[in-house]
């Protein structure tokens, strides 16, 4: 599995019962101890040389080499500092990481995304970098990717790579629908799914709506210009605009569009769909693909790109990677430093290059690698350029909140009780705002 393929899935799990119970604990131990020196991950070694810890998410074997011979050279710069690289599966981070700072051994950097580690954020959990990174710094990255790790007005994390997501289709399906070119927004979306199905007997497109998956949906209610909360956290769905969103959902459930197995399947089942011509669109990153030349070849030779479907706001949807530091490391300066050097322009260029992922600073997007690539140029190649350009409207469109997952449930469920008519589209618009505005 590589780099990005798991991108938008790697913190689903946390949501699971006993993570969310640890996560609680958690919690709940940050507001008891504050923000006081107890890591002992990090300590001066003998020789005197301050070690640091360093935690990715499933980058070996595959950067191995890439990432050790950055450490080497942070090394050589920095000889009084030495880091200790540990590489933790996707699947294993967010319990990993909880239990680490349960035990009060967490890392001193590590990698995580914006979403899950907002959670921890809000308790004061990571080192505040607004005292700590100077504008000319922050100025580097690029703003709307900064702000994805800010949360209360405070900022805890740094931005590392990102993807955006793109529309992958099959030029052959949309061919014989009659649709000469792949839809750009939700309207057209809807066109294009109904004239799929008429003419192919097949679907345009994937989606899910499982509360702990992907969060497409929930983020399509931001590009279709709906402001999910308010200044004061309450739902701010319950609007004409809202409602009109929820029942754009279930008219193409209802009219048989969509597969039924959107209720019950998640992103991984539509990736499957398309891989197997099942489906027209895919929502993706450009890095995926490489896995559907692997794991089908005849589709990966009809596969072409386009922009992402949006609404009428004409916002893009990010993926952001970051680094965060525990705000109660042995290190704070030595383990900055360190994150400022993976994440510098340099670095993160080198880092994009070879793994396919865009980086997060404007020197790094600016190099010519990300503007232009010859008439020839293979699919992914190609990708790559369209992927970059929407960088500039890009955002992280559901911002880091606390219970963002209870948003989430309340929206993807009462859109289901919707879609099966066990509600009116009315009912579950305000059954969903009433669920959000009464979490405990």
């Amino acid at each position: 599995m590589s780099i990005i393929s798991v991108f938008g899935s790697k913190f689903r799990g946390w949501k699971r019962l006993g993570i969310f119970a640890l996560l609680g604990l958690i919690l709940s131990w940050v507001v008891s101890c504050g923000t006081g020196n107890v890591n002992n991950s990090t300590q001066q070694s003998a020789s005197g040389n301050t070690n640091v810890e360093f935690w990715t998410m499933q980058l070996q074997p595959q950067f191995t080499d890439f990432f050790n011979n950055l450490i080497s050279s942070f090394e050589a710069e920095n000889p009084e500092i030495k880091v200790n690289w540990v590489d933790v599966p996707w699947s294993a981070m967010e319990s990993k990481i909880l239990t680490a700072m349960s035990a009060r051994t967490a890392p001193d950097v590590v990698n995580l995304n914006p979403g899950f580690a907002s959670q921890l954020a809000t308790r004061n959990a990571w080192l505040d970098l607004d005292s700590k990174v100077s504008t000319d710094v922050r100025q580097t990255y690029l703003p709307n990717i900064w702000k994805a790790s800010t949360i209360n007005g405070k900022s805890f994390g740094l931005p590392w790579y990102l993807t955006t997501r793109l529309t992958i289709y099959n030029t052959d399906l949309l061919k014989q629908a009659g649709v000469s070119q792949p839809p750009t927004t939700y309207a057209e979306l809807a066109t294009v799914a109904r004239q799929v199905k008429e003419r192919t007997g097949k679907y345009a497109f994937f989606t899910t709506f499982v509360p702990e998956d992907s969060a497409e949906v929930l983020e399509s209610f931001v590009q279709m210009g709906v402001n999910l909360v308010d200044a004061q956290g309450k739902a701010a769905f319950n609007t004409p605009e809202g409602r009109a969103v929820f029942q754009y959902w279930v008219d193409l459930y209802r009219h048989e569009l969509i597969p039924p197995e959107v209720l019950t399947q998640g992103h991984r089942y539509g990736i499957e769909q398309y891989q197997a011509g099942q489906t027209a669109l895919l929502a993706s990153g450009p890095e995926f693909l490489k896995t559907i030349a692997k794991n089908a070849p005849a589709i990966a030779e009809v596969s072409a790109t386009a922009p992402q479907i949006t609404g009428p706001t004409g916002k893009k949807n990010v993926a952001v990677m970051n680094l965060v530091i525990p705000a109660n490391t042995d290190q704070p300066d030595a383990a900055l430093k360190f994150a400022l050097y993976v994440t510098n322009n340099q670095n993160q260029l080198a880092f994009a290059k070879a793994a396919n992922v865009l980086p997060s600073t404007v020197a790094a997007l600016s190099d010519g690698y990300f503007k232009s690539v010859p008439n020839d140029a293979s699919t992914v190649e190609k990708a790559r350029v369209v992927s970059a350009s929407q960088l500039q409207q890009a955002e992280v469109l559901v911002p880091a909140m606390e219970n963002r997952n209870v948003l989430q449930r309340a929206i993807y469920d009462n859109l289901q009780a919707a879609m099966l008519g066990e509600k009116t589209v009315d009912q579950a618009v305000a059954d969903a705002a009433a669920e959000w505005d009464r979490r405990g």
